[in-house]
């Protein structure tokens, strides 16, 4: 009786064991199948980041070509995404709306313009030469955007202002943002050159509106006609407004 017990135990033992170590292998087999599993997701999720910061990126740049060659409302995302050569799910996976591709667009195409206006406009320039290269800036970049294109672009923040901001809220309040930047670097040359006695203006930043809404104007009107070489003299207009004393040396 006593054998019988012993050998019995022995038998629990051994079942138990063996139970045991089939769950620590089956334990240790779904660890590295589960290891294996997260390490090609995380390569899978790095070459999929990879591929939608890429698109993400092509549609921006398009977008703002595409609405500054054309218009607002002669785009469709459609047309994006087929110039990019994104597909329509990842468009609506970044952007709700194309409206909001477009305040995107046009923030993007600011940070790209930022440091030649920073270059142009640096305090190292006199104040009156600032504005005289600007004047060629404007002139020689929509002459560019003109020979790429076969006709003249205009200013694309009063283009697509012109066209849209009644409609959408976003894009008002984007465009009059940027517009509002562009002011502040003229309104900082105006103000050094009447600092300097250069000037006869009392109000820098009345003067520097003025100065913007001129030259948009006539960026406008360059446009109309189709001739960008309206733009080709502004310089002595934008002189006379703000009152200029003596002419920028060539």
């Amino acid at each position: 009786m006593g054998t019988k017990l012993i050998i019995r135990s022995y038998r629990i033992r051994e079942i138990i064991v063996d139970r045991m170590v089939n769950m620590f292998y089956c334990t240790y087999t779904f660890g590295e199948w589960s290891r294996w599993i997260t390490r090609r997701s995380t390569k899978e999720s790095e070459v999929n980041m990879g591929r939608t910061s890429d698109a993400k990126e092509k549609l921006v740049d398009v977008a703002f070509e595409l609405l500054w060659d054309n218009s607002y409302g002669g785009v469709s995302v459609d047309q994006i995404c087929e110039r990019a050569g994104v597909n329509k799910g990842s468009f609506y996976h970044f952007f709700g709306t194309k409206a909001d591709l477009a305040v995107s667009a046009y923030q993007e195409h600011w940070r790209q313009k930022q440091p030649e206006m920073d270059r142009l406009f640096s305090a190292q320039v006199p104040p009156l030469e600032r504005l005289s290269k600007w004047c060629t800036f404007v002139y020689e970049s929509q002459k560019q955007k003109s020979e790429k294109y076969g006709h003249v672009c205009g200013c694309p923040y009063s283009s697509i202002g012109a066209e849209i901001a009644t409609q959408d809220d976003k894009i008002r309040v984007k465009v009059e943002e940027l517009m509002e930047r562009g002011t502040k670097y003229v309104e900082s040359a105006i103000s050094d050159a009447k600092r300097e006695g250069m000037v006869m203006v009392t109000d820098p930043k009345a003067a520097a509106r003025q100065v913007y809404s001129y030259v948009l104007g006539t960026v406008l009107s360059a446009k109309i006609q189709n001739n960008v070489e309206v733009l080709k003299n502004i310089e002595p207009t934008v002189m006379a407004i703000i009152g200029a004393k003596s002419a920028v040396a060539a």
